[in-house]
């Protein structure tokens, strides 16, 4: 089971949390990640993030992920909404929620959705600063992230 959001509106991380395991005796372990606007930028404070996408090119590739975590790692259910448009510091952006038998499959999952949420989801970030408006290149170490799940080992399904 899985289900993508892209959307403008926040979201309740916890009755997303919750509705996953909802009446579900096989769920182990529920992990949540959210995301959250930061109020400064390269040490600049800042007065919103814009992210902007296009729709189905953006769910498709999303979706691809997903179904590439559901491989690698015995999940009971997935979330992912990731929010698009003006995004103030301390608003949410996005929520990853994986649900497992088991906490090591449900944490890895969380991980990996959110490298690649990260680095390869189609989406563009522009910082509204004081002044100016500039667009966020993507970083090394996010990259680096990403790729160490593209190691053989990284792809085993774990317990516990």
């Amino acid at each position: 089971m899985a289900t993508i959001h892209l959307q403008r509106e926040d979201f309740d991380a916890a009755a997303e949390a919750a509705a996953l395991a909802r009446g579900r005796s096989d769920v182990g372990a529920v992990v949540t990640f959210t995301g959250i606007c930061r109020g400064s930028e390269a040490g600049d404070p800042i007065a919103a993030l814009t992210l902007e996408h296009f729709a189905e090119m953006a769910e498709t590739e999303i979706a691809r992920h997903v179904e590439e975590a559901q491989k690698r790692w015995t999940l009971l259910g997935v979330t992912v909404i990731h929010r698009f448009g003006r995004i103030t510091p301390g608003e949410n952006i996005v929520l990853v929620v994986t649900a497992s038998s088991h906490r090591g499959d449900a944490f890895a999952a969380a991980e990996f959705l959110m490298d690649y949420l990260k680095t390869r989801a189609p989406f563009w970030k522009q910082v509204e600063g004081a002044n100016n408006r500039t667009w966020i290149e993507a970083r090394a170490d996010d990259d680096a992230a990403a790729e160490r799940w593209d190691q053989p080992k990284s792809g085993t399904r774990s317990s516990g």
